[in-house]
């Protein structure tokens, strides 16, 4: 199957192709090719563990000395020309870390081993090791991807193309964000590589809990093909307690409803515990793991599934101490009843033995239930609005502005300076297509989208004032300029 072209116009591939993206996925749905080849067991497997790894570098302004005309550059090229500003020494090996799994995958498969991981790479990665010549490491990502015998092994996870948090970008935004990448990965894999990615990772593990743009989350997942989600426990609550899900070792449905009566609903796995390199490096999750029974769900046995992300490059013990630990950890693993697997691999086995989705206990997005508590869907917008601002007044620590990996991060709070640009070159980019019919696959659009999606990535947030902020507003501009319209 073929490979949309990398670039057009020298731009990278972020849109044009969505009805062809659509019918290949659509075609490639509704088997359980995985357990063809799976070695497993599943009668005998007590408890099962799947780790993904995270990886994301944004694309800055910064390829030359002024900031209205530089070209854009990766963030991990910038670190290797700056060897000496801030922690840039560290770039080296955030390039081995990009690149390493598909040296060691291989590896471990050679010796007849049964490594399993799952990889969650950003588009502004990919671009800017393509635009810094890392060729190697592309090809080494395409080696594991595309020869069958690696493929059982690593499963890749979709993302949004700019690393953009779902609660704090508008959900038409967030939706190119999430075709840009498929037409990104299907330019540098295939599209057959394409048509195997059922599982999404969100960037920060954001999601959003408003509830018109929870529903707008989930139903373009579902649009755009994606079967399942990862959810951090903390992020959402079982509807009739309020509570974390009492249950995170088994597949959930996360159900997401908005003010209008729409429902949108999507099989999701729960990520347990916060944030930390460690838990991943030091491969906690398969250690847990062993310490679980079999339990049932749908009055069928099944192996409990302990799920962990984790950035793959970022902090010491992620650089150094994971690859050991990893290939021990595979080692041990390999053959016994506490195997390392995959997500979608376990979701296959699960409906092989007749679980369905209607098994799954249900979950909702954080502090939903005390929203429905006083609306009913379908009560409207406005509604939905005044119950809001009710509940943030009777208690100020109520919010909608989403969950991630850390309950004290808001990604709206403190960020005006950026997200007000933000929102003007959204705005100006939706109302030009709409007043001009401007189309996916022309000049003008590709330069704006590339644009837009940029400037919305994570860090011009993360990191508040200074530089970052203003690789951000600059960004913005470059929307504003490239619809014809100089700020």
């Amino acid at each position: 199957m073929p490979f949309l072209p990398e670039t057009v116009d020298g731009l990278p591939n972020l849109s044009g192709s969505d009805g062809l993206i659509d019918h290949v996925i659509a075609e490639a749905r509704g088997g359980a090719a995985l357990l063809d080849s799976s070695p497993f067991e599943w009668d005998r497997i007590r408890s099962a563990c799947a780790v993904a790894l995270h990886m994301h570098q944004p694309l800055v302004p910064a390829g030359g000395g002024d900031l209205r005309t530089a070209p854009l550059i990766g963030n991990l090229q910038f670190m290797l020309e700056h060897p000496h500003v801030g922690d840039n020494h560290d770039a080296p090996a955030f390039l081995g870390c990009y690149a390493r799994m598909g040296e060691i995958v291989p590896g471990l498969l050679e010796e007849g081993l049964e490594p399993r991981v799952m990889l969650d790479y950003s588009g502004t990665l990919f671009l800017g090791l393509r635009i810094q010549g890392a060729h190697e490491t592309i090809d080494l990502l395409r080696r594991i991807t595309l020869e069958p015998r690696y493929r059982r092994a690593v499963e890749w996870l979709g993302a949004s193309w700019g690393h953009a948090v779902a609660p704090s970008t508008p959900p038409a935004d967030f939706r190119l964000h999430v075709r840009a990448w498929q037409h990104h990965f299907a330019a540098l894999f295939g599209l057959e590589a394409l048509a195997r990615v059922r599982g999404f990772s969100p960037a920060e593990m954001a999601l959003p809990n408003h509830p018109d743009v929870a529903y707008e989350f989930v139903r373009t997942l579902r649009d755009c093909g994606y079967e399942w989600v990862l959810v951090q426990e903390h992020t959402v609550e079982d509807p009739a307690t309020g509570r974390p899900p009492q249950r995170p070792h088994v597949p959930h449905r996360l159900v997401c409803r908005s003010s209008s009566g729409a429902t949108a609903s999507i099989v999701a796995l729960v990520k347990t515990q916060g944030s930390d390199g460690k838990l991943v490096a030091q491969m906690q999750p398969w250690y847990e793991a062993r310490s679980l029974e079999r339990t049932t769900l749908g009055g069928r046995s099944m192996p409990p599934l302990v799920t962990q992300i984790s950035d793959g490059e970022n902090g010491g013990v992620m650089m150094n101490e994971f690859p050991p630990k990893y290939v021990e950890v595979v080692r041990a693993a390999t053959r016994s009843d506490v195997p390392l697997v995959n997500g979608s691999e376990y979701l296959d086995h699960l409906r092989s033995v007749g679980v369905t989705d209607t098994d799954l206990p249900v979950l909702q997005p954080l502090y939903q239930g005390r929203i429905w508590s006083r609306m009913q869907p379908g009560d409207g917008p406005a509604r939905l609005a005044a119950v809001i601002a009710e509940l943030h007044a009777e208690d100020s620590r109520f919010h909608v502005e989403g969950g991630s990996w850390t309950g004290d991060r808001s990604w709206v709070r403190s960020y005006a300076s950026v997200l007000g640009p933000m929102e003007a070159a959204s705005a100006r980019f939706h109302e030009h297509v709409a007043s001009t019919g401007l189309a996916p696959d022309e000049p003008r659009y590709r330069a704006a989208l590339h644009a837009l999606l940029a400037s919305q990535t994570s860090c011009y947030r993360y990191w508040g004032e200074g530089a970052w902020t203003d690789y951000g507003r600059e960004l913005c501009r470059r929307v504003h300029v490239a619809l014809g319209q100089e700020t």
